[in-house]
C-alpha cells in the first residue's frame, strides 16, 4: 500500500483521537516499517491491518467501522490533495463511473507501482453497480470511499453490499440514486 494512505490513517486517528493515541499505536504495534511512513513510500497491507487492530482494542470500535470510517476520511482527503481528479464532474454516479478509467489511471501515473483494486462498473440510469476485487480485501474501505463520495457530491443513493456468488468472488456494490 501506498504511504500516503499510511499517513492519512494516522492523520485521520491524531484529529479524532489524539496525537498520544498516534504515538501509542505506533510504538506498541509490531511494524516492519516502525511505523516510519511517507507518503510515497510502499508498505505491506498486513501493517494497516494492524494498525487499524490497534486502534479497535483501544476505542472499543469494531474493525470494520474504523476502516468505513477510515475510507469516508481519505475520499475527502483527496478532493483535497488530488482536485483534478474531481475536474468536470458533477456528481457522484460520474465520479464512480470513472474509477478505473479515469481516476486509477491517473493514479497508476503518479504511484506506478501502486497495486490498486478493480472495480469493474456498470451504470443503467440513476442505478450504479461496482464490482471490487482485491486480494487484499478492504471492502470496508470502499465502501467508506462510496459513501465518502456519495457526502461530497451531496447525493443520496441507497447503497447496497453483497459478495458475488461466482467463481472469481469480490464484492457488489449497488447504488440506486433517491429522489
Amino acid at each position: 500500500m501506498k504511504g500516503m494512505v499510511f499517513t492519512e490513517f494516522l492523520e485521520m486517528v491524531e484529529a479524532r483521537w489524539s496525537p498520544d493515541l498516534v504515538d501509542d499505536l505506533v510504538d506498541s504495534t509490531p511494524l516492519a516499517s516502525g511505523g516510519r511512513y511517507t507518503a510515497v513510500g510502499t508498505y505491506g497491507h498486513e501493517e494497516m491491518v494492524a494498525l487499524v487492530g490497534g486502534l479497535s482494542e483501544r476505542t472499543g470500535i469494531a474493525v470494520p467501522d474504523l476502516i468505513r470510517a477510515f475510507g469516508h476520511h481519505l475520499f475527502g482527503r483527496f478532493a483535497v490533495t488530488h482536485p483534478s481528479f474531481f475536474a468536470g464532474i458533477s456528481d457522484a454516479f460520474d465520479f464512480l463511473e470513472r474509477i478505473e478509467d479515469a481516476i486509477h489511471a491517473e493514479v497508476l501515473k503518479l504511484y506506478p507501482d501502486a497495486l490498486l483494486p478493480r472495480f469493474d462498473v456498470t451504470r443503467h440510469g440513476d442505478a450504479l453497480t461496482l464490482v471490487y476485487r482485491s486480494s487484499r480485501h478492504f471492502e470496508d474501505l470502499a465502501h467508506g470511499l462510496i459513501e465518502g463520495c456519495l457526502e461530497h457530491f451531496g447525493e443520496h443513493a441507497r447503497l447496497e453490499r453483497a459478495p458475488r456468488p461466482d467463481a472469481d468472488g469480490g464484492i457488489r456494490f449497488h447504488l440506486t440514486r433517491m429522489q
